[in-house]
């Protein structure tokens, strides 16, 4: 009771604070949920990386896969499975930081982080659960830049956790491109 009280810099009690987290969540879940469904609709033909450029939550993922010169490497025939962060993924990463790594001189860098949401075949949301419930709740994946992402069934929602440690939850799957398949998570994942 007293947590729910207690004042934030704000002025807004706890439960309030953590309502709007919560409120804001959703709304990008919905909001990339919906704009995701409407051009897995329409678009079956665009490659994935149409599909990315298409949607204004992967603003800042096709900047840095233009930076990163990728673009031509995902229009190809795949198929692949792109694991794409929408822009407020990017954003829980230090603004410093990401300036930095967009920077000609840190292109290498910027592609091998890119290369680690990147998998060759095409993977479905099925093929994971799948995978999932043979691996007991837990597989390894190759990533296009040769390191291993673990993906596991967590809370009963389903998380990539990186080299670091770190986790991802995958927010959207399946949106389908002619070259491939994306499925959304919220958190950048970092590679060794």
């Amino acid at each position: 009771m007293l947590n729910m009280l207690n004042k934030s810099n704000c002025g807004l009690p706890l439960f309030q604070i953590k309502k709007k987290q919560i409120m804001k969540k959703l709304v990008l879940i919905l909001t990339v949920t919906l704009s995701l469904a409407f051009s897995k609709n329409s678009t079956a033909q665009e490659t994935i990386v149409d599909v990315a450029v298409g949607n204004e939550n992967f603003s800042t993922l096709v900047t840095a896969l233009k930076a990163a010169d990728l673009v031509g490497a995902l229009l190809g025939e795949g198929p692949f499975t792109v694991f794409a962060p929408t822009n407020e993924a990017f954003a829980k990463i230090d603004a410093n930081t990401l300036n930095s790594l967009l920077e000609v001189k840190n292109q290498k860098a910027l592609a091998n982080i890119l290369t680690y949401h990147v998998f060759a075949g095409k993977i479905s949301a099925a093929d994971v659960v799948a995978a999932l419930e043979k691996g007991a709740g837990m597989v390894e994946l190759k990533a296009l830049n040769g390191q291993v992402l673990t993906v596991m069934q967590k809370d009963g929602k389903i998380w990539l956790k990186d080299s670091k440690g770190n986790y991802s939850e995958i927010v959207a799957t399946d949106v389908n491109g002619s070259n491939g398949v994306i499925h959304v998570i919220d958190t950048v994942v970092m590679p060794e």
